[in-house]
């Protein structure tokens, strides 16, 4: 028994309140090294002639990565306390694992040995808006969307779509042309949008902002964002604004201020600054996003500009009703400012979205008091390699993703922001080389995932692009220049996730498949005897599938073919296309 592998501490992902009831407990052993885990668990003051009475329960392996088996268990506490450990058992040898360490029995005449959940505080429940779980988000770059008045297109705008993005040309996209084209969000069957920032900015992206308080002119004016957020609201869709709350623009009124009068100006403390007078060339001696002066960090900590940025955070929620902020650059902001800003904007909106674009492990802002969710790059990098770049095989995704779920709690990956393209990125078509059967699995598995699935703008009808300014083309709106094709797949998977609660977030998920065989990704959402199986053939030959479900007294229905498929005997058969995929529903 590899012992110096075992890993398991009460907080976080590893020990959390799930609901007012119920607990949830995990714990890490080395891959393939121990058989069973049994819970050793009770409450620390159930005691009879000087023994504690704990009791057990066989913990579920919950999936596997490429070092580690990773051990579930959900209880109830009856009196909301609890200590526990854990009996390891290698097939060999036996050892309970405790917080002062490994016993060889149970040591049961002190509480003390075990770890403690003191007490299953509702306060500490994660908590996030519950209308997430079933929103199919749609990101939007307002500037290449659509056109809707051309009287507040910039002065240097140029033809829609005349010639490839760049950083520094405008088409003139606005507010009232994302108002137009609504019908189209609600044919797609989009229930919420992201923007990216709308606000008064220099640049054609806008994360340099000059004013927090005001619509850029190309964009509109505050009264069309109100009319936005109402006809949004009239047809089902939330509206979610990005906060660039790390960095200012340039031309900010206060940072110019600095810039202009140095150590007389009273906006000096504002900003990270090394020394005066402050200079851009060849690197700035000032603290910037990256390395651009175009961008000067904001310095969360001082109360002036703390005051400031939570003014801007209330008064689009309390002004405008929005229903999420996005958090620019998030893990550069100090958790302090993170948590106030939590606290103000939810008490005007408690069931606010708050999300933070974080790309790496981001559980030290999922505890509750800072975000409710994170953009969910990890889950776009396995996608990618496995369908578009074609770099990593069925059994390392399924290890990748394992190791995804089980970095967050269960209530955190229920509204996890789960994207395969963004600005930012290069456009998921030109990933898969123009594939088109390879764009329809990642979506696919997009949408039928964990989490809460967001489209990046024109990725549903085939817009190509490199990395940014590539994934930034004007909109394509004359159908006979659209994939119809894909758009009506990525329509009728938005259809089937409404439709079945299971392809959202009602089930749990578990991998039935490794793909070492015959290279079909196979996953079960399972719920209340229903079980949803998706399966897709990665490879490019077609495959006949035996699917490795239990179909006894089963009817199962082809869910995105939308029959019934027969059964003859107790195995479920299914021929499957090179790069072809089925979702099924049994119950």
């Amino acid at each position: 028994m590899l012992k110096e592998a075992v890993y398991h501490r009460p907080k976080d992902n590893y020990a959390y309140v799930c609901t007012r009831s119920e607990l949830h407990i995990q714990i890490r052993t080395k891959k393939d090294d121990i058989k069973r885990v049994t819970l050793l668990h009770g409450d620390p003051y159930d005691w009879d002639r000087k023994q504690w009475q704990p009791t057990t329960m066989a913990m579920k392996k919950s999936g596997s990565d490429q070092l580690f088996d990773y051990w579930f268990a959900a209880v109830t506490p009856p009196f909301k306390r609890f200590r526990y450990g854990f009996i390891l058992d290698d097939g060999s040898e036996t050892a309970c694992y405790t917080e002062k360490g490994f016993y060889e029995e149970p040591p049961v005449d002190d509480t003390a040995y075990y770890f403690a959940f003191p007490f299953m505080n509702e306060a500490d429940i994660f908590r996030a808006p519950e209308w997430v779980k079933d929103t199919v988000w749609y990101q939007i770059f307002p500037e290449r969307f659509a056109n809707g008045n051309k009287d507040n297109d910039p002065v240097n705008v140029i033809p829609w779509g005349s010639e490839a993005p760049s950083p520094s040309n405008f088409f003139g996209g606005d507010l009232e042309g994302v108002i137009q084209k609504v019908p189209y969000l609600k044919e797609l069957g989009i229930s919420g949008i992201y923007f990216t920032p709308i606000f008064k900015a220099y640049s054609n992206h806008k994360y340099d902002t000059i004013d927090y308080l005001e619509i850029d002119p190309q964009f509109g004016t505050k009264e069309t964002l109100k009319k936005l957020i109402e006809v949004c609201h009239e047809n089902g869709i939330k509206v979610m604004l990005d906060a660039v709350f790390n960095h200012s623009g340039f031309y900010f009124p206060q940072f110019q201020d600095v810039l202009e009068n140095g150590e007389n100006s009273r906006f000096k403390n504002w900003f990270h600054v090394h020394e005066f007078p402050l200079v851009t060339e060849p690197q700035p001696n000032y603290d910037t996003f990256a390395f651009t002066p175009l961008m000067p960090k904001l310095k969360t900590e001082n109360p002036e500009v703390k005051e400031y940025l939570l003014s801007v955070g209330r008064y689009w929620v309390k002004e405008f009703d929005i229903d999420g902020w996005r958090l620019d650059v998030a893990n550069e902001v100090d958790h302090a400012f993170w948590r106030e800003f939590r606290r103000e904007v939810k008490s005007l909106k408690h069931d606010l979205y708050i999300l933070g674009e974080v790309w790496h492990d981001a559980m030290p802002w999922l505890r509750g008091d800072q975000f409710d969710a994170v953009m969910n790059y990890p889950f776009m990098t396995n996608i990618l390699n496995l369908f578009a770049k074609e770099s990593i095989s069925v059994k390392e995704f399924v290890e990748n993703m394992t190791s995804v779920i089980h970095m967050y709690p269960k209530n955190a990956n229920e509204v996890a922001f789960n994207l395969v393209g963004s600005h930012d990125t290069a456009r998921i078509l030109t990933l898969c080389d123009e594939d088109i059967d390879r764009v329809k699995q990642v979506f696919t598995v997009l949408l039928t995932f964990i989490g809460s699935p967001c489209i990046y703008y024109g990725d549903e009808i085939g817009i190509t692009g490199e990395m940014d300014p590539g994934c930034r083309k004007c909109m394509v709106w004359e159908k006979e220049e659209q994939n119809r094709d894909l758009f009506e797949h990525v329509q009728k998977l938005v259809r089937i996730r409404g439709e079945q609660p299971l392809l959202a977030n009602d089930g749990d998920l578990r991998f039935i498949s490794d793909g070492s065989d015959d290279g079909c990704l196979v996953y079960t959402k399972s719920d209340s005897g229903k079980n949803a199986v998706v399966i897709l053939n990665t490879s490019s030959e077609a495959v006949n599938y035996t699917v490795p479900v239990d179909v006894r007294g089963k009817t199962v229905m082809n869910l995105f073919e939308d029959k019934e498929i027969a059964i003859s005997g107790d195995k479920l058969e299914l021929s499957l296309p090179g790069k072809g995929f089925a979702i099924l529903l049994l119950y």
